[in-house]
């Protein structure tokens, strides 16, 4: 079997391997900082250097910003309705925070421990290597890979990805597949692999209420005036009731309710509310009565406040009555909730319950949908049999609750369904000082890769 002889490639090549994975960390792509663009085009061009040598024909594309690579293997000889794969990641990075939280520096990558610390070797450097080193691997068996691959890959995802929208519309023929793969998720635990078939929309608003054209003295004028800040709390409080739902009009009519099975599969293997105790130092869970908290956490729809300003908030007391008030408020969503519907229904019930005391102001920040996968296609098949195989035992199914606005995306644009096989912990301080990738779960994510497209290429 090809994917064998490849994996046996891999398993003499480890340590080159490991070696280039090093080098791809040590490019300080960090997107939200200006003074990083030479970094960006000179990873991008190493990428495209890790591809043509697995002989996949690769380009680096310039955009308004960070450069994309853009690679394609070619039509498989013979077999012309072998199936495309599109593999996504991204090589960029979140800033590094505070130096003096990193036990080794972010971008000099070091193995302690089985596990490699530096910034984004879990997300998503390490895991994208597994994608690139699996091609290289193959390609040197010298049989043909069983299915054509794609890869598109972005320099701007921890910035919002803000240029790939407009290349993938417009090169949306080029990039047409079967299935999307992304290595940017995680499993279960530390043991148990996970595959993702979902994950939450976002609807992200701001309120802001203006009252008198200068703070107020709340003794000459309390009473007579609105008080922005009593107001703001009024509206708030309107918007979600005693029981955890929210009181939109409209909020929950397109919501896919849970079937059996997927409540049945969060039990087992969601998160607990001692789990969430511990996690979370909160006295004691919280949220939409009827539902557990990893049904809450996943799979249901939320309102929440995300930051408040108002008044006199400095040491001491200041007895004013503040001229504005805000609120920075986010909604996630679930399958078949329409965001710009969920927009219009929030803004027409905050009208709805505003005072004309005070002039109401709504911002729109980000919005996007929810992604929603069919969890019994041949794709799924493919992914959880090389999981298991990869891994040692079947993977979970689970359901994100947090947003990845490139799903939905390339569903509405190429049609085609994304399989999520996230290879790192949940626990890697992503985002954090310390960030870490296990060897491990290198060498397990790469045997993964090949085996799935060997199992898909013959379905």
């Amino acid at each position: 079997m090809s994917a064998e002889a490849a994996i046996q490639t891999f398993d003499r090549q480890q340590e080159a391997l490991l070696f280039d994975l090093l080098a791809f960390l040590r490019f300080e792509t960090i997107s939200a900082q200006s003074e990083h663009a030479t970094d960006m085009r000179a990873c991008a061009a190493w990428i495209c250097g890790q591809l043509d040598a697995a002989d996949i024909e690769a380009r680096m594309v310039d955009t308004d910003g960070h450069p994309l690579v853009v690679a394609d293997s070619g039509p498989v000889p013979g077999n012309a309705a072998a199936p495309t794969l599109l593999f996504y990641g991204h090589y960029d990075v979140q800033p590094v925070g505070d130096l003096a939280l990193w036990h080794s520096p972010p971008f000099e990558p070091t193995i302690r421990d089985g596990a490699i610390f530096a910034r984004g070797s879990a997300d998503d450097k390490g895991q994208l290597m597994t994608h690139l080193a699996a091609m290289r691997c193959w390609r040197q068996t010298g049989s043909p890979l069983p299915v054509r691959v794609k890869f598109i890959i972005e320099g701007e995802e921890e910035i919002g990805s803000r240029n790939l929208p407009l290349y993938l519309r417009n090169h949306a023929a080029e990039l047409a597949c079967d299935y999307l793969v992304i290595s940017d998720t995680s499993k279960l635990d530390a043991q148990t692999p996970a595959l993702a078939y979902a994950t939450r929309g976002l609807v992200y608003k701001e309120i802001i209420l203006t009252g008198p054209n200068r703070d107020l003295h709340s003794g000459q004028y309390g009473g007579a005036v609105a008080n922005p800040a009593n107001v703001l709390a009024a509206i708030l409080n309107s918007l979600r009731d005693h029981q955890g739902r929210v009181t939109i009009p409209g909020f929950y009519d397109d919501v896919v309710p849970l079937t059996p099975e997927e409540r049945q599969r969060l039990g087992t293997h969601g998160l607990s509310d001692a789990d969430l105790v511990a996690k979370t130092g909160c006295p004691s869970p919280s949220g939409e009565t009827g539902y557990t908290t990893a049904e809450r956490c996943t799979a249901r729809p939320t309102l929440d406040v995300n930051g408040l300003c108002a008044g006199y908030t400095g040491e001491g007391a200041a007895t004013v009555i503040p001229t504005t008030a805000t609120a920075k408020l986010s909604m996630r969503l679930v399958g078949n909730q329409n965001p710009d519907a969920i927009s219009l229904a929030f803004d027409e019930a905050v009208r709805q319950v505003c005072p004309p005391t005070v002039k109401l102001t709504i911002r729109n920040h980000s919005h996007c949908a929810a992604y929603l996968a069919p969890t019994d296609s041949p794709g799924m098949r493919a992914a959880a049999q090389a999981l298991a195989d990869s891994f040692g035992r079947p993977p979970v199914l689970t359901r994100e609750g947090g947003t990845l606005p490139i799903l939905p995306l390339f569903k509405e644009v190429l049609g085609a369904d994304s399989l999520m096989l996230g290879f790192s912990v949940p626990d890697c301080n992503l985002h954090s000082p310390n960030e870490f990738f296990h060897v491990a779960d290198f060498v397990a994510g790469t045997r993964c890769i090949l085996r799935f497209i060997e199992r898909l290429g013959h379905m």
